[in-house]
């Protein structure tokens, strides 16, 4: 027998104990029948953990899967952290979730045991995007949220997003608590109310308050003159989305049909990411075949936003700095007032740095993710500032603070308003985007990254690049190198200085020309990141040369990095 085997198939027994789902117990029996040790050590690897959005994973048995008994061991250690708060009676929890396998049972799930310890729970009876399942935790001064949804994950995975009171994502201390409570939590001592109440609406007519407030922030002044392509990428955002793009006066929207309606199989597309090559596809097909001027994509639970634009005979998807920076740009331009907040992340572009410093605004910048976004734009309200934008490259952007977390629908009404103001002008968003760059120098970005087997694989390279910084990549000199792991930053001459920001693993290579190349491990899948810029000031050469020049060397960096990385 393989070491290890004896250990595994022990915590397998362990496991069918307690598993509440007879398709898991079914695997499990299987594999422990057939001798399938690969799968046993899959299912009894590290468990799942929060990342930079939550927790997620493939769907399966074993604690390093999704599955019911995970789940109702996170509600577990929700209820747990929760009951330090004051007494269960006396709090809310809201619960809601997206079209995924399983998604509808894990909701059911976790209020079932959240009403098992006490707490009142409200839940969505039908699949619901996560924007607005932030936006009703906010609106009825709930204690906590739980969204069940792996986002832009494959269709394969599942997860859960758990938001805290006012309605942001939990962020450390919160998160290593309720995971300390759930290592606690055995399926057998888990109170579950075996008779839970049907689902019942977390507040009168939320979802019309939440779309009042996205309408509220365009207006309302007659139909607007622009052809828009729109797809929710199979989906829970598409009704909702479509619903306010037509209230707002927009009548020129085309959906693509064959993504409409949600499907957890997401059978049109590689991989359910707006960012991934294909995806957009049929958006694409539709806009040449109804000669669009716009197209908008939502990722499957709504949260992200994709745009894309004609170009050259085609369509280029736009970057999330690109849409971030262009929202944030005309946010500004529209509103008055020194009192205002922008912010962004550490690997997002340096551009919105000085469009704020431009309008005289506050800038923030925050680890990656919005559970850190959004405590930062709270953060600036109790200051007395107005918040405004906040974006991550990763097409997530957080429009004002009635929803502290990153909302692509109501991102797609400010773009398609913006779109149609521009169009009554003459002009298009990529007149706008050249606004930009002749103001603050083009700011070319790009995410390359190497795909691992699981997470751990992707520690060597982090490490060897700590202990062996290069000097130079693509040929330009390093000038500091910031490893926010240890909360340092050392330049090329050797003097170093604190950064202030939670330790977190990663590591910045800063040139002296201005560009970047940060890397990180993904916080939600098997991927080692890189985040690049090159930057280029518009000079007497005009526009079009310094765009070159800046994606030349954006490449470049983007090539450098993989051979950095992908050897390790």
């Amino acid at each position: 027998m393989l070491p290890g085997v004896e250990d595994l198939e022990q915590r397998a027994h362990a496991w069918l104990a307690e598993d509440p789902d007879p398709d898991t117990r079914a695997a499990l029996r299987e594999a422990l029948a057939s001798g399938d040790t690969e799968l046993l050590e899959r299912a009894f690897a590290a468990p799942l953990a929060f990342g930079t959005a939550g927790i997620r994973g493939p769907l399966g048995p074993g604690p390093a899967h999704m599955n019911r008994l995970v789940v109702r061991r996170v509600a577990a250690g929700l209820a747990a952290r929760l009951a330090r708060e004051g007494p269960p009676e006396a709090q809310l929890v809201i619960v809601g979730h997206d079209a995924r396998h399983k998604s509808s049972l894990f909701a059911t799930d976790i209020a079932g045991v959240l009403r098992g310890a006490g707490f009142e729970v409200r839940a969505f009876e039908r699949p619901v995007p996560t924007p607005l399942l932030a936006y009703a935790v906010r609106r009825t001064g709930a204690a906590a949220g739980v969204q069940v949804t792996a986002s832009h994950n494959p269709p394969e995975d599942n997860g859960c997003k758990v938001y805290w009171a006012g309605g942001a994502q939990i962020v450390a201390p919160l998160d290593a608590e309720i995971a300390k409570a759930m290592a606690r939590a055995s399926g057998s001592d888990i109170s579950f109310d075996t008779e839970a109440t049907p689902a019942t609406p977390p507040a009168p007519d939320v979802e019309g308050a939440y779309r009042a407030g996205c309408l509220a922030t365009v207006g309302r002044d007659g139909p607007r003159a622009v052809r828009l392509v729109y797809t929710p990428l199979h989906g829970v955002a598409g009704t909702l989305t479509v619903g306010l793009l037509e209230s707002a006066g927009f009548r020129d929207v085309h959906v693509v049909d064959e993504q409409a309606a949600p499907d957890p199989d997401f059978p049109t597309v590689p991989y359910p990411n707006p960012e991934e090559a294909g995806a957009m596809d049929l958006a694409f097909a539709l806009a040449v075949d109804v000669g669009a001027d716009v197209v908008i994509a939502n990722d499957p639970d709504g949260d992200r936003i994709a745009v894309a634009v004609p170009d050259r005979g085609g369509w280029r998807t736009l970057t999330g700095d690109e849409v971030g920076c262009l929202l944030a740009q005309d946010l500004l331009e529209r509103g008055e007032g020194p009192d205002r907040l922008v912010a962004t992340t550490v690997v997002s572009s340096q551009m919105l740095r000085r469009i704020a410093a431009a309008h005289g605004v506050g800038y923030a910048e925050t680890l990656t993710g919005f559970k850190w976004l959004a405590p930062a734009m709270a953060e600036g309200r109790r200051r007395g500032q107005e918040p405004v934008l906040a974006y991550e490259q990763a097409l997530g952007v957080m429009i004002g603070d009635e929803v502290l977390d990153k909302d692509g629908i109501r991102a797609a009404v400010v773009i398609a308003d913006l779109a149609a103001r521009l169009r009554a002008d003459g002009r298009t968003v990529t007149h706008a985007l050249d606004d930009l760059a002749l103001l603050h120098g083009v700011h070319a970005t790009a995410g390359p990254s190497v795909r691992v087997r699981s997470p751990a694989e992707a520690r060597a390279p982090l490490e060897r690049l700590r202990a062996d910084p290069p000097e130079g990549l693509a040929g330009i000199a390093v000038a500091a190198v910031a490893d926010y792991r240890s909360g340092r930053r050392r330049e090329r001459g050797g003097a170093e200085s604190a950064i202030s920001l939670p330790s977190t693993d990663l590591l910045s290579l800063e040139l002296v020309d201005g560009s970047r190349v940060h890397v990180r491990p993904s916080g939600t899948e098997p991927r080692l990141k890189g985040y690049v810029e090159a930057v280029q000031p518009v000079g007497e050469e005009g526009l079009g040369a310094a765009r070159a020049r800046a994606v030349e060397r954006r490449d470049a960096l983007a090539r450098a990095f993989e051979a950095l990385v992908g050897s390790g």
